[in-house]
Formats: C-alpha cells, sequence, structure tokens
C-alpha cells in the first residue's frame, strides 16, 4: 500500500535540508494526497483545474497512451519522469511510493481493469462514473479494493455543489412535505461528432446518453427522495442519426417507481440539449436548470431563488476525499464503490425495461 500523508505538524524534527530538497523533487507532499491521472482526455483537463485549486491533493503523476500528451503535462506541472506511465508500463506503479491515488477518467470499458490494477499495486482509487457496465463488475471492484486495503470512491462531484446538497435537504427532509413526481433529464446534441468517438462504440461505452449521462438522473432521485427504486419502466426513442448510432442507443426515456409512491421521469438523449431538475411536492416545488452539468446551476422553490456560491466542484470532491484518506478515515457511503453498484443496478433495469418493454423490478 502506498504510505499516506501524515497532518501537519504531526513531527517536531525538521529533515535535514538536502532531504527537503529531494522531496520537493520526487514531487511528494506528506500533508496531501499525490494523485496520478490515468487517462488524459476532456475530464483530465477539468480535473486539472480542480486539483489545482484543492487543498489537500497533489497532481503527481500520469498515465496516457499518448507520448505527446505525456510530454505536455509533465512540463506544464512539473511531473518527473519516473511518475508517467503508460498503460502497458502502469502496473510498475506499485514501486512508486510518490504516488498515493489514482484518478481513473477512461473510457468506461476500462474502468473496471484498471481499477483492479491499480488495486493491485496498493493505490487508493477514484473512477468516474459510471462506475463500470454491471453491478457484478462494481462488485468485483469494491472486492478487489477492500482486499488491497485501498479505498474506492466514484467520481459524485455533484454531492459537494451547494445547489445538490439543497435539492438533496428540501427532499429528504420534506420542507414541502412528500415529493410525489420528479422530472430529471440531461442531453447534449452529438450531431457531427467523429463516428469513430469511443462514446458511439458498445464495447468502450456500454451504452450511448443512459451509460454516459443517466448515472446524473438516477442519482438526483435516489438522493432528493433518500429512498432506492422499486421498479422501473422505459423506453427507447428514435434513431435520427443512424449513421452514428449504430452501436449504441441515441435516446432513453424511463420512469422510476419509489416505495413513497414518488415517480421519477427521466429523458437522456444524444439530438439535442436539456439539462433540468424538477420535484413537485405536496405543498411546493424545487427546480435546477442548468441543474446536472458543470453549471453553473441555477435554481428556485417556492420560497423563491436559490442563492449559493459557486463553486469548484471537483475541488471540494478532492478534499473531502483527500481528509479521509490522510486521517485514515473510511470513506463516507455516499461516494464509496457500494453507491456506484446501486446506480449500476438501476442502469441495468432501465436498459432491461427499454429492450423487453415490460415492467422491471429492481428488489
Amino acid at each position: 500500500m502506498a504510505q499516506m500523508g501524515r497532518a501537519v505538524g504531526a513531527s517536531l524534527t525538521l529533515p535535514p535540508l538536502s532531504a527537503m530538497a529531494q522531496q520537493r523533487a520526487n514531487n511528494v507532499d506528506k500533508r496531501k494526497v499525490n494523485i496520478a491521472l490515468c487517462g488524459l482526455g476532456r475530464y483530465a483537463n477539468v480535473l486539472k483545474a480542480g486539483i489545482a485549486a484543492s487543498n489537500y491533493c497533489h497532481l503527481a503523476g500520469i498515465i496516457t497512451g499518448t507520448p505527446a500528451k505525456a510530454t505536455q503535462w509533465m512540463t506544464e506541472f512539473n511531473i518527473p519522469h519516473k511518475n508517467s506511465y503508460t498503460y502497458q508500463t502502469f502496473d510498475q506503479i506499485i514501486h512508486n511510493p510518490a504516488i498515493d491515488l489514482v484518478y481513473i477518467t477512461l473510457p468506461n470499458g476500462l474502468h473496471k481493469e484498471f481499477t483492479l490494477r491499480a488495486a493491485k499495486a496498493g493505490k487508493h482509487v477514484i473512477v468516474e462514473k459510471p462506475m463500470a457496465f454491471t453491478p457484478q463488475d462494481c462488485q468485483q471492484m469494491i472486492d478487489a479494493c477492500q482486499q488491497a486495503g485501498v479505498q474506492l470512491a466514484v467520481g459524485y462531484r455533484l454531492h459537494y455543489d451547494p445547489h445538490h446538497i439543497e435539492l438533496k435537504r428540501l427532499g429528504q427532509h420534506k420542507v414541502f412535505g412528500q415529493v410525489r413526481l420528479i422530472e430529471a433529464s440531461l442531453g447534449y446534441r452529438l450531431a457531427g461528432i467523429p463516428p469513430d468517438d469511443w462514446h458511439l462504440k458498445k464495447a468502450l461505452a456500454g451504452g450511448g446518453p443512459l451509460m454516459n449521462l443517466g448515472v446524473y438522473c438516477v442519482q438526483s432521485a435516489r438522493y432528493v427522495l433518500g429512498e432506492e427504486p422499486l421498479a422501473v419502466t422505459a423506453q427507447f426513442g428514435p434513431v435520427t442519426m443512424p449513421d452514428l448510432f449504430r452501436e449504441v442507443e441515441e435516446n432513453i426515456t424511463w420512469q422510476l417507481y419509489f416505495p413513497s409512491g414518488a415517480i421519477c421521469t427521466s429523458s437522456c438523449t444524444s439530438n439535442c440539449s436539456i439539462d433540468r431538475f424538477y420535484a413537485s411536492a405536496d405543498e411546493g416545488y424545487f427546480e435546477l436548470e442548468p441543474a446536472l452539468s458543470y453549471g453553473p446551476f441555477k435554481g428556485r422553490s417556492s420560497q423563491g431563488a436559490f442563492d449559493f456560491p459557486v463553486v469548484n466542484q471537483q475541488a471540494a470532491q478532492l478534499d473531502d476525499i483527500a481528509q479521509h484518506i490522510l486521517s485514515k478515515k473510511a470513506l463516507p457511503s455516499h461516494i464509496a464503490g457500494e453507491e456506484g453498484r446501486r446506480d449500476m443496478r438501476v442502469i441495468e433495469g432501465i436498459y432491461r425495461a427499454a429492450t423487453t418493454g415490460q415492467k422491471v423490478n429492481l428488489v
């Protein structure tokens, strides 16, 4: 297992100057969690700003299959060559105490493989959503990390945004009474996307907008209600771009049924833009639009407009995870691997319902 950091001031004896210089040269900061980003695509370029803005994280390493990206990132972030890996040399990270945690931002189909490899190397893991392709895959990832004695988190950045914290409060505390109806949808128009983009390949993406966006809709309903859905019905939408959507769905709509009687209707699409959350309760409503993307979010309730600060969602998420790791505390359950497995159980049920045309029980 990686050697984890000590709190500031844990020791009154300062190391010799030469040792301190060597520590800086190795990019090791024992007051922070030293992170290696695995996959340097679009989201890694969002995350790097979050790491820079965080108080308890340091970008110490990279894993990429593109030499030009490796050179660029090593130069930009002063990453030593020994902390740069390819996907083939990744397993050598087991010998590198300068890296504590691997943040996996690879295509969905590679999440499981690299989580298992990182755990085997004794590194903590943050894996992006969706966690894997099936609940069984998620469970294997959870088990591997537990057996290796490392922590596994899923990148639920919205859990740290004040707008979503408010949605959770309003729903779970029944500020307006029991929530009866939720509408949560997310979509982007992908016309013009290269036909070889990994999001269009079932082997890498696992599916279309449900896999890549649907987790946000499922999550919002689950944490606003504080309940697990009992059943689901679902329908595939039309294919308007057949040259692109040959392997994965272009549109899908579903309905989740909860123990309280609440229903959540959601759509995820690749042929238009939508980013909305709305909840209606016995005595009022609350909503966000934009709602489930990177923001900045705008919301209101029956009591008036929301007035929350814009935060760096990635920095807030990273700092909470890092503080738990540095203090050797278990991660909170709402971002741990089990939460990712629960989302995949629902997503698997949505696909089954859309494919069969039948209502699918989730319990």
